[in-house]
């Protein structure tokens, strides 16, 4: 009875995280297209605070889950391809909000296009992870 509990935990953080982590490059497309208008970009920036916070508290609770089912069954050799991608998307996360908190300090984003081809990076490193987690293919 723990195994599924445990699973359904980790899967719902996960998909709390994976949330976060594609909406927070989104914000900054929002911050960059409103270039002059101070006042929603100190929103826009309030609130990537806030996700980012958000964030990562899913992505430690996901991780305990996760931790936990590894007990249950086991560290194959497409759990250490998973946990490879899942740290670059972590880092992507991290990266993301990083260059919003250099916006604070002065420094430009780069063009809203480049921004939304940076958006979609996520997504395929998420299909390979859902690959990797339903195919195990080594």
């Amino acid at each position: 009875m723990l195994y599924p509990l445990l699973k359904s935990a980790h899967l719902l953080f996960v998909m709390a995280w994976v949330a976060a982590v594609f909406y927070l490059p989104r914000l900054m497309i929002n911050h960059a297209e409103a270039e002059g208008q101070s006042d929603v970009q100190a929103r826009l920036q309030l609130m990537a605070k806030r996700l980012y916070r958000f964030g990562h508290v899913m992505f430690g609770l996901a991780l305990l889950c996760g931790i936990g089912l590894i007990h249950f069954s086991g560290f194959g050799p497409w759990l250490h391809a998973k946990l490879g991608l899942v740290a670059v998307l972590f880092a992507y996360y991290i990266l993301s909000y990083k260059r919003l908190k250099a916006v604070e300090k002065g420094r430009p984003l780069p063009s809203a296009l480049t921004l939304r081809i940076l958006n979609e990076v996520p997504v395929f490193l998420l299909f390979a992870v859902i690959f990797l987690v339903i195919a195990k293919p080594f």
